[in-house]
């Protein structure tokens, strides 16, 4: 079985890891912690880094901190992971979707500015599979209309808009570490803000609004999200070839794209925007209508021949659990109703060999023939 993703980890973080279990450093009181954050916050150009125990968690610390609550809503693309709406819902506010584009799969900046109501407080910009949201216009809607601007960098690790890095834009940005991320900490997670009370906001919400007076008494609840010492000296050392990682990503895009830019019934990603090149955090393909297979049927042939492969995300205003709570409108999202169900992603992981990338290649062509 060639798996969707097969992470890097080598001699560098063993070393880290060890120096955490011979000093006793295991929680989250280890110096790797604040090492990792400020590497993180510079990497990207910001001030601060607030290190958490996923990229879920950085998400809630995040809109907990912007103080979104009743009443609010806040405009996310549909086309996303639903770690998006969970403090949204969680804080009796209201997401309000947008649909994605239908080349870059990110959210369409046409649609936002028209989903403005008095009731909106944020727009939250979540960069997709490799491509980084069309951020200028966001910007300027968001500073025209008085409201946050929330950055989902966590498929954009490495990767810029217009030079500058992804993870530096708007109030608070946010990262994933998980595995099949660009910088892994197995499980992790990160806000990083410019705003030296937003970060201190941050760092209490994350450990349970402790007082650094009287450390047991509360005056507001928070959660235990902190991240561990031996996480971060993981990404310590993942962060170390950040650039080596980002140029074999595209590398591992540029075969692919060799390999399957003549099969006439699949979108392959865009290489490449007027403002960013492409770093396939992911390889994603759509099948196009002509394809009598949709992305599940697909899905089970590339199984059924030892290849792993994920669908594209489930479109938020069609997941079941937000129906259920009344929270959806009579909306309709084309371009992410289709992706969802005609999109996958192939195995495009750091420890994946060349040889394996074309193996998953002859055997999507096989089926697809």
């Amino acid at each position: 079985m060639i798996p969707v993703n097969i992470p890097r980890v080598g001699e560098r973080e063993k070393e880290l890891l060890a120096e955490c279990i011979d000093a006793g450093w295991i929680s989250s009181g280890g110096p790797f912690v604040s090492d990792f954050e400020a590497g993180m916050a510079a990497r990207v150009g910001r001030k601060f880094g607030v290190a958490v125990c996923n990229g879920t968690a950085a998400l809630d610390v995040a809109l907990a901190a912007l103080a979104v609550g009743p009443g609010d809503e806040v405009i996310i693309p549909t086309f996303t992971i639903i770690s998006c709406v969970h403090q949204v819902v969680r804080a009796g506010a209201r997401p309000v979707f947008v649909d994605c584009d239908p080349k870059t799969w990110n959210m369409c900046v046409d649609e936002v500015e028209a989903k403005i109501t008095r009731r909106t407080k944020a727009i939250m910009a979540v960069h997709i599979y490799g491509l980084p949201v069309d951020l200028d216009p966001v910007i300027e809607i968001a500073n025209r209309h008085g409201l946050l601007l929330i950055e989902d960098a966590a498929e954009a690790i490495g990767q810029t808009y217009n030079g500058q890095a992804c993870g530096g834009f708007g109030d608070l940005s946010t990262f994933s570490f998980y595995p099949n991320k660009l910088v892994t900490t197995g499980e992790g997670g990160m806000v990083v803000t410019d705003d030296s009370e937003l970060a201190a906001r941050c760092r209490s919400l994350r450990n349970l609004c402790f007082q650094p007076d009287r450390r047991f008494y509360h005056e507001e609840l928070g959660w235990n999200y902190r991240m561990t010492n031996l996480q971060a000296a993981l990404g310590i050392a993942q962060l170390e070839r950040l650039a080596e990682t980002v140029k074999r990503k595209r590398e591992i895009g540029q075969i692919y794209n060799g390999l399957l830019g003549e099969v006439k019934l699949l979108q392959l990603p865009m290489k490449e925007t007027p403002y960013a090149e492409n770093i396939y955090w992911v390889y994603g393909i759509v099948l196009h209508e002509s394809c009598q297979l949709d992305a599940s049927q697909l899905i089970e042939e590339l199984s059924a021949k030892g290849i792993g492969s994920r669908p594209f995300f489930w479109p938020m205003h069609e997941q079941p659990v937000l129906k259920k709570m009344g929270l959806i409108a009579r909306e309709s999202f084309p371009v992410a109703e289709r992706v969802a169900r005609r999109g996958l992603y192939l195995p495009s992981g750091l420890g994946t060999t060349d040889e394996e990338f074309r193996q998953v290649a002859d055997v999507l062509k096989e089926i697809l023939e």
